[in-house]
């Protein structure tokens, strides 16, 4: 338990000790199950239900062995971290269940909710980008700041968030396993419909990453030879900006005098956009 806890980010490791029998005995407190509610800032959404199932026959058994983490809001305790295991002790039958109350910033249970998630690997790469995108935006914090929080490298953060800008059937084939991560970010770079028909390739066809990413780069030969080839300094400056927004961006270039476009899928996306230039909807 403790090595587990190396790898956490700031905020949850400072608010669940090392070791709970250490834990002095009023801090952990038997609440009325009634009495608690979940986080509505929970990054994950969905709870299968079989393994809630199998959690809630062994809190029948055992009872809950790790006390989940609340902090009080009036009459109301609002969880912070272990809404899985109140909802298989609802399901147990349980009146009360142990607590640990905190007293801490909105902020702060927003992150120890989205990294006790990502730690116990219950997100799918989408959730985890939507959960790391609501974060940045709902307080004002950079890829940097992020990455500090959740113990992930600039680079992952990056890569998770530009999943956000696959088209919708590629982000739903990636809920559902059918393909990965790296599948997606070998195909990112190509228009909506190219994606959607290279997700059904690689489902029919079993291809790999590496097949994939080999596809990509053949598509983009071809279109390289039916259009001028770009100044490598214009090709750097599409890679800079599509980096920094997110969003595939291009950059045309003629006689010192051009244009940029930011494409983006829908309008939540064209106002995190605006928002990178400063620019908030009224």
């Amino acid at each position: 338990m403790a090595n587990a806890r190396k790898a956490l980010g700031k905020g949850l490791s400072a608010l669940i000790p090392d070791n709970l029998e250490k834990e002095e005995l009023d801090k952990i407190k038997e609440l009325d199950i009634d009495l608690i509610c979940p986080n509505p800032n929970q990054p994950r959404k969905s709870f299968e239900k079989n393994k809630l199932e199998e959690l809630s026959e062994s809190i029948k058994k055992y009872g809950v062995i790790q006390p989940i983490i609340v902090k009080k809001e009036n009459d109301i305790y609002t969880i912070i971290a272990g809404e899985r295991r109140w909802r298989a002790s609802k399901f147990a039958g349980l009146s009360t269940i142990p607590c640990i109350i905190r007293d801490i910033e909105n902020k702060n249970a927003s992150e120890i909710a989205l990294i006790e998630n990502i730690q116990r690997e219950d997100l799918n790469p989408i959730d985890e980008a939507n959960a790391y995108e609501y974060i940045m935006e709902r307080y004002a914090i950079t890829q940097e700041e992020l990455s500090g929080i959740i113990g992930k490298s600039r680079v992952y953060v990056t890569n998770i968030l530009r999943l956000l800008n696959l088209d919708n059937y590629v982000k739903e084939k990636i809920i559902s396993n059918e393909i990965s991560q790296g599948h997606a970010r070998a195909m990112i770079s190509l228009d909506s419909t190219a994606q959607a028909e290279l997700a059904d390739r690689i489902i029919k066809n079993d291809l790999s990453v590496r097949d994939v990413e080999k596809i990509v780069r053949d598509s983009k030969k071809v279109k390289i030879k039916k259009s001028p080839e770009k100044d490598k300094f214009v090709l750097n400056i599409e890679e800079l900006l599509t980096s920094r927004f997110s969003s595939k961006v291009k950059v045309t270039n003629k006689r010192n005098k051009g244009k940029i476009e930011i494409e983006y899928k829908n309008n939540e996306d064209l106002n995190r956009i605006l928002s990178i230039f400063g620019i908030n909807e009224d």
